[in-house]
């Protein structure tokens, strides 16, 4: 997002230019007269090209005087063309290669659509039963050398708008553009790359996989961006195609492939031609979406009738109808050839799309290339390959290689503008008015803005807000940069509530055994912060932006509060598998606030608790394989994927060190897992218990998380009030599913609007024992009160449920969940139905 914000900043208003002159035409068959897709046109001698679009279409711009331009494509003769003074070719026919493509029969033509009889479906079928044997995991041992580069570029620039005087000292940006051709062609202008070289290997039997990078290269925008975090997003986005995987994640949804199980039930198939290619007799099949407002694909296949049934190249795209935001334009192709035992073996991939959050707009195109090479199927693998690690040593290596390394070693040079980008970046993110600029979109995005070097202030939307204890609170803070140190780094903040006429304020100083801030990746610090602040109880007592102005707004009565004195020790280490621990010492003195009271019955009569203190030690782990994420300036993104989180945390009160009043144990367990139901969408499902041992009072109990306000929280009961339930012992689930779609985009009206159903179900079981429950035991602190009545309870013999339906994708942003509570509707200002709203980016 910083990168799209601060290019949409910069550029949003640049639209494409001429050039001094521009040649366009068709490129046909010579036998056929049909347009041929992705043929390739280079000018000469410059070596630079382009390829033609689906209409066999290409425009391509050069200088003054003859050209000589070279049309190319596999199965096809090479011609040369020179021009002159023509800026325009009616069409150019290419004859088949007699030598390769002996020849070409025609064979279905489409009627009235069947599975049944139908020979494509057979042919389909027939795929999908062989897919098993044509996949690499296929041979018992493979290893290859694999190159990826990935891109982005803008596009649709007015070169004139460059002129300007905000964007004048930008124009060496946009002097050496690329061109593309696709539905229309135009210019691109790279400002990001990265580069990877690695060797692979597989094995069958035992089942394993390795890959070793010998080379790394991606632009440096700075402190601007998280590197890592942009590389897996885009990686993500444009994630690697298996064309034999039953499902294929790109833009962070399923989409149905067209060799699925399933795939003769969503898609259509037709026979095309049949040709005889380097002795191999193979046979076009195409495909399209029955429904095109589903995630699927169209597009066709080239598959061997060898009896393998093996796909030799493939060509994907998406309808224009898809349920799907802001991309445009997506094209994958995909090339394999054939091994000396008689597999079929990817050999390219290429896959492109163009991102806009217009219709109208081209505005960012992005570009995966893989490409594979040194390809051995008959070695064995010595097992240990597959025991090697990976060093820091290492990885400062293959990130710093040469420029003569890559030259000699890249699979495919680059153009002219990806050439520069790495330069032109460098040269980038020195200048002032960038620098000026990307203080801006911080703020905008993360809420901070730099004082000099060495601090900043933040976040901001902290500064305001308000609530029933406080009334008008106005807070600053802010915390160090790299400027300062790269070891030792301090944050804090000071507040001042106006209805109670008292200061809060946090101070904290961590220090970095990794030279990384105590939210960098991966996290390995010791922090000692100290707190005087309110909250409300049982919600996640956070150092950094509490008390937000969005959070200021609730339903229903909040004025259950607490003050809190908080001291805190933790040390966190996190590995590069994803698997972190943490240590922690913690003094927590609490003290009632708003409508709170801390009673208990003594023999005297009642008694006032002022205050309640404890001391804790406490250990945690966290297991989240391949996870990925945006590292960002206050918190991560994660980008979803298929595997588990699982969290586990132990704490021990300890009574008698630094004050401490109770003695108790709490064990902690949470699993969160996404699973992908193909065209049916994806279910999140979060699983949550807890236990607590020992005699406590009802604060120091598990307060269930609630929500009162009007923004959907996807962690919390949203129908519950503020410290309703407390529990020493809960176990709960909460499932929602995402249709993606698929039940409005079958209705004729609702379809247009690309609007998306989610059903969601929360159901919480718990209980209190009998030795913390006040009601059995009055010297305990008694439940607090509401209007005369209690409105602190114990889970029962049934449990909490919540469930709701949403309407998500509205205006592309904006979800909206009507939900219903279905127990304990007798406790006092609660409600049975609620509206609630969020708003969220997605594909």
């Amino acid at each position: 997002m910083k990168i799209l914000l601060f290019l949409g900043i910069t550029f949003f208003s640049l639209q494409a230019s001429g050039q001094s002159r521009w040649l366009s035409g068709t490129i046909t068959d010579a036998t056929t007269h049909e347009p041929l897709r992705n043929a390739s046109v280079t000018l000469k001698p410059e070596n630079k090209g382009v390829r033609t679009d689906s209409l066999g279409r290409f425009r391509l711009p050069v200088g003054d005087g003859k050209v000589t331009l070279v049309v190319s494509m596999i199965g096809y003769a090479e011609k040369t063309i020179s021009s002159g003074s023509i800026t325009a070719f009616d069409a150019i026919a290419l004859v088949p290669d007699a030598k390769r493509l002996d020849e070409v029969v025609v064979t279905n033509k489409r009627g009235k659509y069947r599975n049944k009889n139908n020979p494509a479906v057979d042919l389909i079928r027939k795929v999908i039963e062989e897919k098993e044997n044509n996949r690499p995991e296929s041979f018992d041992n493979v290893s290859y050398e694999e190159y990826d580069k990935v891109e982005i570029s803008l596009r649709d620039i007015d070169r004139k708008k460059l002129n300007r005087k905000l964007l004048k000292p930008y124009n060496f940006l946009f002097e050496h553009p690329d061109t593309l051709a696709g539905e229309d062609t135009s210019l691109l202008y790279p400002v990001y790359l990265e580069e990877k070289l690695s060797n692979n290997y597989l094995q069958k039997k035992p089942a394993r996989s390795k890959q070793v990078i010998i080379g790394d290269k991606r632009v440096d925008f700075g402190d601007f961006i998280d590197a890592k975090g942009t590389s897996d997003y885009v990686n993500t986005l444009l994630a690697d195609v298996d064309i034999y995987d039953n499902n294929i994640l790109l833009f962070t949804n399923q989409f149905l492939s067209p060799i699925s199980n399933a795939a003769p039930v969503f898609y259509e198939f037709y026979l095309g031609d049949t040709v005889v290619y380097n002795g191999e007799r193979l046979v076009r099949l195409n495909f399209i979406p029955r429904n095109p407002d589903d995630l699927l694909f169209r597009g066709m296949f080239y598959i061997t009738l060898d009896g393998r049934y093996a796909v030799t190249r493939v060509a994907l795209t998406i309808s224009k109808k898809a349920n799907l935001n802001f991309i445009r334009n997506l094209h994958i192709d995909q090339e394999f050839v054939k091994t000396a035992d008689g597999h079929y073996y990817r050999v390219r991939s290429d896959e492109s799309a163009d991102f806009s959050l217009l219709a109208k707009k081209k505005g960012i195109h992005g570009r995966k290339l893989v490409s594979y090479s040194k390809l051995v199927t008959d070695q064995a693998i010595p097992g240990s390959v597959f025991m090697m690690g990976t060093s820091d040593s290492l990885t400062a290596v293959t990130q710093s290689r040469s420029e003569s390394f890559w030259t000699d070693r890249r699979h495919e040079a680059l153009s002219a503008g990806e050439s520069r980008v790495y330069e032109n970046i460098d040269s980038l993110r020195h200048m002032r008015s960038f620098i000026r600029t990307k203080d801006l979109v911080n703020l905008f995005i993360a809420g901070y803005k730099s004082v000099g070097k060495k601090f900043e202030l933040g976040p901001a939307n902290t500064f305001y807000s308000f609530n029933p204890v406080e009334g008008l609170r106005l807070r600053l803070g802010g915390r160090t940069t790299p400027g300062f140190s790269k070891r030792i780094w301090l944050d804090g903040y000071g507040a001042y509530g106006f209805n109670d006429r008292r200061w809060k304020y946090d101070a904290g100083v961590a220090y970095s055994f990794n030279k990384l801030s105590d939210y960098g990746y991966p996290l390995h610090y010791i922090k000692a912060a100290f707190m005087h602040d309110v909250k409300i109880p049982g919600q996640e007592l956070q150092f950094v932006q509490d008390n937000s102005f969005l959070l200021s707004f609730n339903r229903g009565k909040n004025d259950k509060w607490l003050y809190n004195d908080i001291f805190r020790l933790d040390y966190v280490h996190e590995l590069a598998s994803h698997l972190s621990y943490g240590f922690g010492f913690k003094y927590w003195a609490q003290q009632p606030a708003g409508s709170i009271q801390y009673i208990q019955v003594k023999s005297s009569g009642l008694d006032t608790v002022s205050d309640i203190s404890t001391s804790q030690v406490s250990a945690q782990i966290r297991w989240a394989p391949h996870e990925q994420f945006y590292q960002g300036r206050v918190y991560r993104i994660p980008y979803p994927n298929k595997y588990p989180v699982i969290s586990l945390q132990y704490i021990a009160g300890v009574r008698g060190v630094f004050g401490g009043d109770y003695g108790y144990q709490s064990l902690n367990l949470s699993l969160f897992k996404r699973c992908y139901l193909s065209t049916f969408g994806y279910t999140d499902i979060n699983l949550t218990g807890t236990y607590i041992s020992g005699r406590l009072p009802f604060p120091l109990l598990a307060i269930i998380p609630a929500n009162q306000t009007y923004i959907y929280s996807a962690n919390s009961y949203n129908l519950m009030n503020f410290l309703e339930f407390v529990s020493d012992h809960y176990a709960g689930v909460d499932l929602e599913h995402h249709f993606n779609g698929f039940i409005f985009n079958k209705v004729p009206f609702l379809k247009r609007l690309k609007l998306r159903e989610i059903l969601t179900a929360k159901v919480l079981y718990g209980g209190l024992r009998t030795e913390n429950d006040p009601a059995k035991h009055p010297q305990l602190v008694k439940f607090p009160l509401l209007d005369g009545q209690v409105s602190t309870f114990a889970l029962g013999s049934q449990p909490y449920i919540e469930a709701g339906f949403a309407i998500g994708n509205i205006f592309k942003f904006l979800r909206v969940d009507a939900i219903e509570r279905f127990s304990y509707l007798d406790h006092p200002m609660v409600p049975r139905y609620g509206i609630r709203c969020q708003l969220k980016f997605d594909y």
